[in-house]
């Protein structure tokens, strides 16, 4: 979403302030196997400079490709500039392997790397000196002033148990993907259960769910769409996602994910696949719309 020029990205931006919604998502890659993409934290504050309300959600950065004291400094920059409009979403990737590897990253360590980088990155950004030794990374007193305030809520995406204790342990937030209602509400009762068993602090929680979907006036089109571009990136006939990726009105979109409000979601990365981006923006306010009227 919001691609283009300049011009026609602050076009896009307003439609989305005009509309009512109130946030955006953006993905991160480095080397991605089409080789497009955009890094998530540069994403970030071109979106918040561009406008002056919208919260921007990165979901997900890959941080294991990133070493966590320049990625402090980064978020920090970004608090100034952007305060409380920001949360940062991690991720391990796994879509491509070779993105891992070509910026020197083991893809079988990428979840223990993400949990180090993590851990350390938490600590940074607290505004106080950190020292760290890892099989990753090592360094000694850095210090990353002034501390985000208030403070960046992160959220965790996957669907590995791993990454559900990772949630738990280092996180506001779960960011699911391509699963049931059931199973979304048996992975936000598990995040509370180990939260409230190791966490000295408990969060706030904000759960989140990323969601493809398509639109139009028929759902055959609807279907086309959302197919052509999930296939196009993930190169995965559309049918292995197909029941979790919603298509049609958007009255048939919104009751869908009323489910998963069911179950404990209270963020939506919406990616709609329509004729046009503006097309995409005005379905997604038109869900949003239904969704807060409880359809």
């Amino acid at each position: 979403m919001l691609t283009g020029n300049p011009g026609q990205r602050r076009a896009l931006i307003r439609q989305v302030e005009d509309a009512g919604i109130d946030h955006l998502f953006v993905a991160d890659h480095v080397s991605f196997h089409t080789g497009l993409g955009m890094d998530g934290i540069v994403n970030t504050a071109t979106l918040t400079a561009m406008s002056d309300s919208l919260r921007v959600i990165i979901g997900v950065y890959l941080l294991a490709l990133r070493h966590p004291v320049p990625v402090a400094r980064q978020l920090s920059s970004l608090a100034m500039s952007a305060p409380g409009r920001v949360v940062l979403g991690v991720g391990v990737g796994g879509e491509d392997r070779h993105e891992m590897e070509v910026c020197g990253v083991d893809p079988a360590r990428r979840g223990r790397h993400t949990d180090h980088a993590l851990a350390a990155l938490r600590r940074l950004m607290q505004g106080e000196a950190v020292s760290y030794d890892c099989e990753f990374f090592t360094f000694d007193k850095a210090l990353i002033k002034p501390a985000p305030d208030p403070a960046i809520p992160v959220m965790v995406g996957g669907r590995s148990d791993r990454a559900i204790t990772r949630a738990a342990m280092l996180a506001e937030g779960w960011l699911g993907v391509w699963c049931s209602p059931e199973r979304y509400g048996a992975v936000v009762e598990s995040i509370s259960r180990q939260a409230l068993e190791a966490r000295a602090d408990q969060p706030v929680w904000q759960h989140g769910l990323q969601v493809w979907t398509g639109f139009a006036d028929s759902r055959t089109r609807a279907r086309e769409y959302v197919a052509r571009e999930m296939e196009a990136i993930y190169h995965i006939p559309f049918e292995r996602f197909e029941k979790y990726s919603p298509y049609g009105s958007p009255e048939e979109v919104a009751a869908f994910l009323s489910r998963y409000i069911d179950q404990g979601a209270r963020v939506f990365n919406i990616k709609p696949c329509a004729g046009s981006e503006a097309e995409g923006i005005a379905a997604v306010a038109e869900v949003r719309r239904l969704m807060q009227m409880g359809l």
